[in-house]
């Protein structure tokens, strides 16, 4: 299926990230991926085992609005998105906010390069997310989403 970004994932052996009618498997971690997750999984007290890692060539590379709520995902961790390269717009929309009786305005903010993000739980249930089309961003943006993905038996 065609997307408009690149995307890659690593993680611990067996693993692998379903999401949009898309299955991901996990490439081994390189060293460089793991002291970085480490770092991550130190300072926020989660131990992720995956990352997603999506490059968005330019400004017209971009992902929609959507919640991470993938049923092997484990909630509990919240997900850490670390930027790398070009700034771009990450625009967050409360589930509410079509409600005419409680209008909750959109959240953006400006994610640069080395900027750490975490959606602690319950972020994922109440607030969509998306990084839209920005004809004006021409360099390259890295995102690296740590997650903690639990393996789901099929019995």
């Amino acid at each position: 299926r065609d997307i408009p970004r690149q995307q890659v994932a690593f993680g611990d052996p067996g693993l692998s990230y379903k999401f949009s009618g898309l299955s991901l498997p996990a490439l081994s971690w390189p060293q460089f991926l793991s002291d970085l997750r480490d770092s991550i999984s130190d300072q926020l007290g989660y131990d992720y085992n995956f990352v997603l890692v999506n490059r968005y060539r330019n400004g017209s590379d971009h992902i929609g609005e959507h919640r991470d709520d993938e049923a092997e995902l484990d909630v509990e961790a919240g997900i850490a998105s670390v930027s790398l390269g070009q700034v771009r717009d990450f625009v967050m929309r409360h589930t509410d906010h079509r409600n005419r009786l409680r209008k909750v305005e959109p959240v953006k903010l400006a994610l640069g390069h080395g900027s750490l993000l975490h959606m602690q739980p319950p972020t994922n249930k109440y607030w969509f997310h998306s990084l839209p089309v920005r004809k004006s961003a021409q360099g390259v943006r890295i995102n690296l989403t740590f997650r903690k993905v639990r393996v789901i038996s099929v019995e």
